[in-house]
């Protein structure tokens, strides 16, 4: 029994069900007097309200990020006390069942530094009026930003290519699967022109495109499963802010804690990525970055598109 309420219950049973003093009752439970009288004068209210909150605006961050971002708002608490909180006030995040796979993962050689290597792949989701839309999705490897994400109902080779030609950097290797966008002539020749190398992956195994499945998970998760597009520019909006919070406002485990953004403005060549010099626990800004407020970012989740039930469960 950890805690003091606990330790009162039993001591309570026990007087109940034998007819003995609080003295004797806690001499033969072994515990201290003072656990019957203690009274706790930590006020949560204030800390309650606003993990409820943040717990709206991010329905799918759990108490640990949740605690990150009270850092960046001002607010440093305890992470055991956030935790607490959170869970009495339940607050938890229900948990979607993942598929397993049972084929051993194939590593792939992390990139060094950013803009080395991007990994591309589509996904899909329909809108309210039942029509479905495409969506091509793209992150660095290596800092996890997300340089565009495009939504149209129909996406081709021609169309990718002219949204790469726009992004100001070119890396060199790209990783996509084995799509018919991706094994064009068109996109061949593009990729062949500008000294671009394609890797594919293995047929059915998208394990091997783990970065751009991983992202498409988080995006599946926190925008498109929380959000009901009335039209396709419904939906390129909320995709786009959604974005946008990703790279500069949303914690990444796998950067100690930074967003995109702030790995990239502090990459040194000399430091691997999976290397970080800060530890995991880090709730604060890194140095020489700007710490973006949630609440001035636009949400993509606004109440006329919300639905109470996710419609890929």
């Amino acid at each position: 029994m950890r805690t003091a309420a606990a330790r009162r219950g039993a001591v309570q049973q026990a007087m109940t069900a034998v007819g003995i003093a609080e003295r004797r009752a806690c001499r033969f439970l072994g515990f201290a007097r003072s656990t019957q009288r203690y009274h706790t004068t930590r006020d949560d209210a204030e800390l309650r309200a606003q993990l409820e909150t943040l717990a709206i605006l991010k329905p799918r961050w759990g108490y640990r990020r949740l605690h990150w971002l009270l850092g960046r708002e001002g607010t440093h608490v305890n992470r055991k006390r956030v935790q607490r909180v959170y869970r009495d006030a339940g607050l938890h995040v229900r948990r979607r069942r993942r598929k397993r796979i049972s084929v051993p993962r194939v590593p792939r050689t992390a990139p060094t530094q950013p803009n080395e290597r991007w990994s591309m792949d589509f996904m899909s989701d329909t809108l309210g009026d039942g029509r479905t839309i495409r969506l091509f999705t793209l992150v660095d490897d290596c800092s996890r930003e997300s340089p565009a994400i495009l939504v149209d109902f129909s996406i081709g080779a021609e169309r990718i290519t002219r949204l790469l030609d726009e992004l100001e950097a070119l890396p060199h290797t790209r990783v996509c699967d084995n799509g018919p966008e991706f094994t064009s002539q068109h996109f061949d020749q593009w990729a062949h022109e500008r000294g671009i190398a394609l890797q594919f992956i293995q047929p059915g195994k998208p394990v091997e495109n783990c970065y751009i499945e991983s992202f498409n998970g988080r995006l599946r998760d926190e925008c498109l499963n929380e959000s009901w597009f009335v039209n396709l520019a419904d939906a390129q909006r909320a995709t786009e802010a959604w974005r946008v919070e990703y790279n500069v406002a949303r914690p990444h485990s796998g950067l100690a804690n930074r967003t995109p953004a702030e790995f990239t403005m502090t990459f040194t060549e000399h430091r691997p990525p999976h290397l970080p010099t800060e530890p995991r626990s880090e709730v604060g800004p890194c140095p020489d970055t700007t710490a973006v407020s949630t609440f001035s970012l636009p949400s993509p989740h606004t109440p006329t598109h919300s639905t109470p039930h996710d419609r890929y469960e």
